[in-house]
């Protein structure tokens, strides 16, 4: 549970939680400083915020003003959210890879009066369009090289970060008590934030999110996970989405835990060994990188060792799926488990740190045998569900007692209902106010009796856990009438190892397609195999070749036949395209939280596409 039971604003959690360690030793965060992961204590993060909040209402600011927030995974981007939060500013955080084009449209529709940046890249992206941003009169960036390295950015106005905190810390100097006084003002309807969604096609919609909605979702989701004052958080996600904003940030600071930063998505694997946490929010791709690199791993072994993996990762799945159904394994499992517990277990949870308690996982679904796999070797994975829209929590598995292949349960203060279409919808305070100067998407979002539509298939169980089936606007029509729910599909096929990525094609289609980004390391070994010389692979040019070759496609095709054989004649996919490159965050495919942007997709490859219908006649 919270270390603060009893607050109504960010603001007043952030006075609880920092006053109740404020005169200890106790480290809020970490961050590397010099190569070094160092921690700063919730005394210090407490000057940072205040010496923050009262310059920024040095520059003239007002209650209710809208901050840009640039900015990847760091300590400042903490001080300046809590610093918006407890001065009554709502603050607009973006991704750090978005282009000069996509900040210039959302500050402007934010009508943003300053902007905190990061680097010379954040500042640099910014400086190319604030002359089109007419509500910004501040800028600040945090790191000093920045403000250095352009010659013009004083006369510009540009404030470095340091400067507004050592100027914030005088003024709380000579007046103490100001950041109460400022807290006080803080109501819980007050906007906190401004979150907008990265769609897949047309402008994002400024998601408006108050402190009553985040400290809702707080409350809600602390029960569901057991976070407490002695746990240590490594956090990777983009804090600027809601789902590590509100599970990874709020509710682990609310709870006492200190937050460790990752230097980002690529040393995840080495960050768990130096900070050694007992949480991490993640979402399901690292957790299938893992698996992928943990049987890798393991095939480079001698066959004994191999054979002993083996048994033990299918003593494990037994385990896990005897407890599913009866919640305990018996006597005879249990010592096989414990034995193989002995012999490989502990050894790849070792390398996670050794000290994981749960990963929480979101943003997507949870392939069930990539539950199995973690399960089964001790490490506990407990999946939610939710979207920007309801900040995010909508439901949650128990700690105790989850159930793969389900979201969980509602939040104990939330409200779950299925359409009769099958569509999930929620109520509660944990509903966002609507979306910023949009009354029509609002209007389409929020029915008059306050239910949100999720735009998600799915189905409540018998023992009241959520199941997504899809996403409404992902079903496809054949052109022959026959609805078509792709993400299963999509999971099943995903159970090739042959198999890194996969998107379905067919609505409005007289047959299911598919694009792929196959596993080019599982392949090379199919082609070498069959004596064929494999290039590097690390080469387009390379990649590309080897794609193209009809050894790899008859072995996808073979696959792909056996993984579909259980599904319906019209659900089966009839032809796919292989692709060389993946779908990735920085070309622009995918979403920072690793959802194929399914649009843009079809856009690139949309000669491939057209070519897999070739010579069929549409209905």
């Amino acid at each position: 549970m919270p270390i603060v039971k009893d607050f109504s604003t960010i603001a007043g959690m952030f006075l609880g939680v920092t006053g109740t360690f404020r005169n200890t030793r106790k480290e809020s965060f970490r961050r590397k400083v010099n190569g070094k992961y160092t921690g700063i204590s919730y005394g210090e993060l407490y000057n940072q915020v205040e010496g923050m909040a009262l310059a920024l209402r040095a520059l003239g600011l007002s209650h209710g003003d809208r901050i840009g927030l640039m900015s990847e995974n760091r300590l400042e981007w903490v001080v300046s959210d809590f610093a918006c939060a407890c001065s009554g500013f709502v603050d607009v955080p973006v991704f750090p890879i978005l282009t000069p084009k996509q900040v210039e449209f959302i500050f402007n529709n934010a009508e943003v009066k300053a902007v905190i940046c990061s680097n010379s890249l954040q500042l640099g992206k910014l400086m190319k369009v604030a002359g089109n941003i007419p509500t910004l009169e501040h800028i600040i960036v945090m790191q000093e090289d920045a403000y250095y390295k352009d010659p013009t950015a004083h006369e510009k106005g540009v404030v470095l970060y340091r400067r507004m905190i050592e100027e914030g810390r005088k003024l709380a100097a000579a007046v103490p008590g100001q950041l109460e006084r400022l807290v006080k003002g803080i109501s819980p309807e007050d906007l906190l934030t401004l979150i907008y969604t990265s769609g897949t096609t047309g402008n994002p919609k400024g998601v408006m999110l108050t402190h009553a909605n985040f400290t809702a979702n707080i409350v809600g989701a602390s029960g569901a996970f057991p976070i407490n004052d002695q746990d240590i958080v490594l956090s990777y996600l983009p804090l600027c989405h809601a789902y590590e904003r509100t599970a990874g940030y709020y509710t682990c600071f609310a709870s006492g835990a200190t937050i460790a930063f990752a230097d980002s998505i690529e040393t995840v694997s080495e960050n768990l060994l130096e900070v050694r946490p007992t949480i991490m929010t993640s979402v399901p791709r690292l957790f299938e990188r893992i698996k992928n690199r943990v049987e890798k791993a393991t095939k480079l072994e001698p066959e004994k060792n191999q054979k002993v993996f083996r048994w033990a990762i299918a003593t494990g799945i037994k385990r896990v799926r005897v407890e599913q159904r009866k919640g305990k394994a018996g006597p005879i499992l249990a010592t096989k488990n414990a034995l193989a517990d002995r012999l490989v277990f502990g050894k790849i949870r070792a390398k996670t740190g050794g000290n994981i308690r749960m990963f929480v996982s979101g943003g997507a679904a949870l392939p069930n045998d990539i539950a199995e796999f973690f399960m089964a070797i001790g490490l506990k994975i407990i999946e939610g569900y939710g979207l920007t829209e309801s900040s995010p929590i909508i439901a949650a598995n128990p700690f105790e007692r989850p159930k793969i292949g389900t979201v969980g349960k509602p939040l104990p203060n939330v409200e779950v209902r299925i359409a009769e279409d099958g569509e999930i919808m929620t109520r509660g305070a944990h509903v966002m106010r609507g979306y910023y100067r949009d009354p029509l998407s609002t209007a389409e979002a929020i029915d008059p009796q306050g239910w949100l539509h999720t735009g998600d298939i799915g189905e409540i169980d018998r023992d009241g856990y959520l199941r997504i089936t899809d996403r409404k606007k992902h079903l496809f029509i054949s052109s022959g009438g026959k609805n078509i729910a792709p993400g299963p599909i999509e999971s099943a096929l995903s159970a090739s190892r042959l198999i890194d990525q996969i998107m379905l094609v067919g609505d409005k289609r007289p047959f299911v397609t598919a694009l792929i980004v196959p596993d080019f390391d599982a392949l090379k070994e199919v082609a070498e195999m069959q004596g064929i010389p494999v290039g590097n692979l690390k080469e387009p040019a390379a990649r590309q070749a080897f794609v193209e070759l009809e050894a790899v496609e008859l072995a996808m095709e073979a696959d792909i036949k056996r993984l579909q054989r259980d599904l319906s004649a019209f659900e089966r996919v009839r032809r796919f395209e292989i692709l060389a490159e993946p779908f990735t965050v920085e070309n622009g495919m995918m979403t920072p939280t690793l959802k194929v942007k399914r649009k843009v997709v079809e856009e690139k490859y949309g000669d491939l596409i057209e070519g897999m219908y070739e010579g069929v006649e549409l209905d």
